[in-house]
Parts: structure tokens; sequence; C-alpha cells
């Protein structure tokens, strides 16, 4: 099993956006010097908390500053963008970090985005289809373009000028692209099924009940067989959330105080879900009445947190409960203690990870 990050980071509402920015930046680099294998980050255009507007961006800001960690869009969020925008950005992203991008994708979750942009009404899971698929065929074709769709055409014919590179749009450096990758956050999720169809891979969200986790594994092994494609549980991504401390009574606290970064970050997302109806990827069986479903609930089932000892053996268990995995995600959190922050994740890296490794069955 291979250990990754992926941070889709809720900050307190009245922290510094620049302390903010530099902690997260701090993460990954981090990451890169313990040899995690990937990192991904979020975005978010109308969120205070969740205050990475822009993955590209992000990435773009820390490519020079990392040395062998794959870094991952977590996700763009394809409605919100025009196609040859994407294409054109993530081709020289992946320029800048000589291949080590991963290109996540998805429609996009949060609502406010949505009717910031103007696709709250509209079919946005469409439009993610049609934007990849755009892209796509930008990257395979040679300019003029002429790519006409439902909600976007792309075209540089009248304005051409082969001879001196105008109307072209560039291409990634791996090819035909960088690995893509979907978040997968339903259970049953058919999107996982299309995805490795389209020889994609899964990452399973962090705020998943472990039952819904386990669903994706089978849709995952039906779009692969669906074309012929080889199953391989390496390619398989399950996020959790992780804290790790050298005593139980600091992890404890640290993870599970109601000032925790922990608990801030799973009230808030308690709270968006609830509010917008889909409190169900909090359930624990489909028909749990919503009034059961409580902000300890969750944060009881999908914290994982303890001594080295303990932490490796309940991703040892998790791994027993969901099926076997290729890299688990540790998912980051606010750094409210910076030191016990950073420490967390060099435990996970130096001690818990050869543990799980040792007792992988």
């Amino acid at each position: 099993m291979k250990l990754g990050f992926f941070t889709m980071p809720i900050h307190p509402l009245d922290k510094d956006w620049r302390v903010s920015l530099q902690e997260d930046r701090e993460a990954f680099l981090l990451a890169d010097e313990l040899g995690f294998s990937e990192a991904y980050v979020g975005e978010h255009v109308t969120d205070k908390a969740e205050n990475i507007t822009s993955c590209v961006a992000f990435l773009a800001w820390i490519a020079a500053a990392t040395k062998q960690i794959k870094l991952g869009t977590g996700t763009v969020n394809m409605p919100n963008v025009h196609p040859a925008t994407v294409a054109a950005t993530i081709a020289m992203l992946d320029h800048m970090l000589d291949g080590r991008l991963i290109f996540g994708i998805s429609p996009g979750g949060l609502l406010s985005d949505a009717e910031l942009f103007g696709t709250l009404e509209r079919d946005r899971n469409a439009m993610f289809l049609e934007a990849i698929n755009q892209v796509l065929q930008i990257w395979a074709s040679e300019p003029p373009y002429n790519i006409e769709g439902q909600f976007w055409n792309i075209t540089t014919q009248k304005t051409l000028m082969a001879d001196i590179g105008q109307g072209f749009i560039g291409r990634p450096l791996q090819r035909p692209h960088p690995p893509i990758v979907v978040t997968a956050v339903a259970p049953f999720s058919k999107g996982v099924t299309e995805a490795a169809a389209r020889g994609w891979d899964p990452i399973s969200a962090n705020f998943l009940m472990p039952m819904w986790v386990k669903s994706h594994w089978p849709k995952y092994v039906e779009g692969c067989e669906r074309v012929g494609r080889t199953v391989d549980f390496n390619n398989w991504r399950v996020a959790k959330s992780v804290f790790v401390a050298e005593d139980m009574a600091t992890a404890k606290a640290y993870a599970t105080d109601p000032d925790s970064p922990y608990v801030y970050y799973y009230r808030s997302l308690f709270t968006k879900l609830k509010r917008n109806g889909r409190i169900e990827l909090f359930k624990t069986r489909r028909d749990q009445p919503d009034d059961e479903v409580t902000l300890e609930s969750v944060c009881d089932k999908l914290i994982i947190y303890g001594t080295p000892d303990s932490v490796a053996d309940q991703i040892l268990a998790l791994q027993d409960e969901v099926g076997r995995f290729g890299t688990l995600l540790y998912a980051g959190k606010d750094w409210s203690d910076r030191e016990l922050g950073r420490r967390s994740m060099i435990l996970m890296a130096e001690q818990v990870m050869p543990r799980v490794t040792a007792g992988t069955r």
C-alpha cells in the first residue's frame, strides 16, 4: 500500500488567508520530503473556509519546490471552466511538473459555485462529460479546431496562422494525457464504472462511510470488465482522515475535542450536506432516519486516530472491511497546532506505513 495526501482544506473563517495558504503549501512540501507518492488539492471559488480557489494555481506555486511527488488536481470542477482553458492550463502544468501531474476531474459539488457560474439548474453531469471529452479531443487534434457541443463550441478556424503558431493549444508532456482520476462521493457510484471503462481510476472520498467505500470496488471491476481492462487494486485510492501522535491522550484530544480541526472539518461538511439534502453520505444504512445521523456518529466512524501501532491496526482493519486498495490518501486538515500537524504526517510515513506494509494481508 502506498501513502498519498489529499486535502480539501477547511480552515477557520477568521484565519489569515496568507497563513492558511502557507500552511497548505508546507504540508505538500513535507509530504514530498517524507516520500508520499502523490498529493492532491481541491478547489472552490465561493467558500471562505475551503479557500484554495484554483488547484492549478496552487500546484503551479509548489511545482518547482517539490522533487519526486506526483501532484494532482483534486479536482478541476469541469462545468465551471471553459474546456479550452482546462486543456491549455493542464498541458502547461504537466510540463512545469516534468510529467508528474495527475489530472483529477469532477462535476463539482459546491452549490454556491454552481450558482455563481450559472449552472445551478443545469445538468452539470452532462456538462462535465462534454467538457472532458472536448479537452481530450483538443489534445488529440491538430488546429484549426472545430469542436461543437451542447454547452461549448471550440474553434480557431478564422484566426489560425499555423506558420507562426497562432491558434494552437498546447498538449501535455505525458501522452496521450496525464493519468485521469475521479473522486467518488456516492454509494455504489455509477461514475466509478464509467471512469474505469474509460481507463480512469477512482478516489473514494474521506467523508464516505466504510460500507459505501466498499461499494466502489465492484463498480470499478464492472467498468474494467466491460472493456477488457485488467482489474488492479493498485489503481484504487482511498482517502481517510487520520491523526497520529506519540501518545493516545494527545491523539484523542487533537482528533475529537469539540474545537479539534478534525471535528471542525466534519462539522462544516455535516452542515453543508444536511442543508443540501445529501445527509445519506453519512448514513450507515440506506434506510437510516436522518435524525439518527449526528456529528458525533460521523466523527466516530470517519476519524482514525491514535499511536502509530493503533493507527496501523485501524488501517489494516479498514482494508479488511473495504478490500485491498493501492494508495491510502492521508486527508489534510487545518494545522491548529503546527507541530502536531507536522508530527502526525511524519509518524504516518515513518512509523505507521511500515507497520501497515508488514501487516498487509
